[in-house]
């Protein structure tokens, strides 16, 4: 049996150029409390939404207009018996122009099904990139967790 990490892709009319920064304003899109920097190589960043979730990302591949790597450094999920399954994951954004649109492929590489944070963390992150990131990329504003 193949196990599929959790995978969602859209497009859009904006330039790769305007996706690639979207991406990287995770505060835009994500949370506004967002701790470090998200927006070089070698970078790292602390994510965490009230008790239930806490993650530190490096970014480990950053391409102009192609692609973002965040390695998952260190993770606490609060919900789930196994704390640490989001622990050394990768999410990655792949960025294509096709013709006159630009395609966003996400992949959450290590979130598969057989893990029991699956079912809530895929449908956050369907909201987060598939609704937020796209509206930030479509519209300039997106819908990120407030600050507490």
């Amino acid at each position: 049996m193949t196990t599929k990490d959790y995978t969602t892709s859209f497009t859009v009319d904006q330039p790769a150029k305007e996706v690639f920064d979207a991406i990287n304003n995770v505060r835009g899109w994500w949370s506004e409390e967002i701790v470090g920097d998200a927006d070089r190589f070698g970078a790292e960043f602390r994510f965490h939404h009230k008790d239930l979730h806490r993650s530190t990302h490096k970014i480990t591949e950053f391409v102009p207009g192609e692609k973002v790597v965040w390695h998952v450094a260190d993770g606490q999920i609060n919900f789930v018996k196994d704390k640490t399954e989001w622990d050394g994951t990768d999410i990655v954004f792949d960025i294509e122009r096709k013709g006159d649109q630009t395609e966003l492929r996400f992949a959450h590489i290590g979130l598969v099904p057989t893990i029991e944070c699956y079912g809530g963390c895929s449908g956050a992150w369907g909201f987060y990139v598939g609704e937020s990131l796209r509206h930030l990329i479509t519209t300039g504003k997106g819908e990120p967790a407030r600050k507490e």
